[in-house]
């Protein structure tokens, strides 16, 4: 299950969404392997920013461009001229869609529209992956965890956008990717690491909250999420651009990333362990009435450990330790990018956790 340096030393890479948390990490882990890394992205989304924190602008070639401009899309392609293609840029949050639609679905579906649409022209191509979001399913809020067969869906503009996402996908794969590029699609769970300083969403309010000595707001403390670091997904997404550049016409499917069942957590139970790790007490929920949110979502990943020997290494233990790590190092001043090069070396030595090598 290990990434391989040799695989990435030298690689021509394009990674969409790059100022984003997500893109943000496998940037610098791409950057760590060797690969030669190009960035087509908005503008940071948040101050602070794990880009600006890890000055990434000067380990990429950074380009500024709205994966909603179809000619800033090709021109980016054209101009990186890779061989694998990472894309990560969408609208992420579910609370946002609802007030913002039209651009979330914008973003998200006709952004990978533009961005297939390049790669289909474009010959150095010869790996996609596209990210897209555990919440592309039909969630019907059981306890059975959802398998990459299940019927793509969402209730809200981002969970159907993402869905949406999906069977486009699906369509350009059998349309036009026969032959030549493969592209596959990943789906992860919540995500979870230092550097992301998004609205709305659950660990980056309690980072702040702790930083101001606040006593952070929980909207949904009962609903369960496949909680998971970011580096645990990023290293399948890895692994699957690899087997793609192989020539594994089986491995250009859609493909699950999440953590092992026991770490389906409630958020109560979050909250409750990141403060306490943070050395704090104390929640409150909002008042008035909340936008609907799944109450209930897992992911099966029997296909990923099956077929690519992938595994969790850490528990969710362990990754709120490194979120706490993360954050306090940071704001005691250590240097983010060097404290991000460290987790990301010391992440890939481990062993899995379904090894029993990982202690919580």
């Amino acid at each position: 299950m290990l990434v391989k340096t040799s695989a990435w030393q030298g690689r021509r890479v394009l990674v969409t969404g790059h100022t984003g948390f997500k893109g943000g990490w496998l940037s610098l882990w791409l950057y760590q392997l060797g690969a030669e890394v190009t960035g087509f992205s908005l503008p940071a989304p948040t101050v602070p920013s794990l880009f600006e924190q890890t000055r990434l602008a000067e380990l990429v070639n950074h380009v500024e461009g709205d994966v909603r401009d179809m000619a800033a899309v090709e021109a980016a392609v054209n101009a990186a001229n890779p061989e694998v293609v990472f894309h990560l840029a969408a609208q992420p949050l579910v609370r946002y869609s609802y007030d913002n639609p039209i651009e979330t679905y914008a973003t998200n579906v006709m952004g990978t529209v533009h961005l297939l649409d390049a790669c289909r022209r474009a010959e150095s191509v010869r790996a996609v992956v596209s990210v897209t979001s555990d919440k592309c399913y039909e969630n019907r809020e059981w306890i059975w965890p959802y398998r990459e067969s299940d019927p793509m869906g969402g209730h809200d503009p981002y969970s159907s956008s993402k869905g949406a996402a999906e069977l486009v996908i699906s369509a350009y794969r059998r349309s036009f990717f026969e032959t030549g590029a493969r592209i596959a699609s990943v789906r992860a769970g919540n995500v979870i690491g230092g550097g992301d300083w998004a609205t709305d969403r659950l660990i980056p309010d309690i980072v702040r909250a702790m930083l101001a000595g606040e006593r952070p707001l929980i909207r949904n403390p009962n609903s369960v999420r496949p909680w998971q670091h970011v580096m645990e997904a990023l290293g399948g997404y890895l692994l699957i651009a690899e087997r793609l550049l192989e020539g594994r016409d089986d491995f250009a499917s859609g493909w699950n990333f999440g953590p092992s069942e026991d770490d389906a957590k409630p958020v109560a139970w979050i909250v409750d362990r990141m403060l306490d790790m943070w050395g704090a007490d104390g929640w409150d929920r909002p008042t008035g009435s909340q936008p609907h949110e799944a109450t209930l979502l897992k992911l099966d990943c029997s296909k990923a450990r099956a077929a690519l020997g992938w595994r969790p290494r850490f528990s969710l233990e362990k990754a709120l330790e490194k979120v706490v790590e993360w954050h306090k190092g940071v704001a005691a001043g250590e240097d983010a990018r060097e404290l991000s090069f460290l987790q990301l070396a010391e992440y890939s030595k481990l062993g899995s956790v379904g090894a029993g090598e990982v202690p919580a």
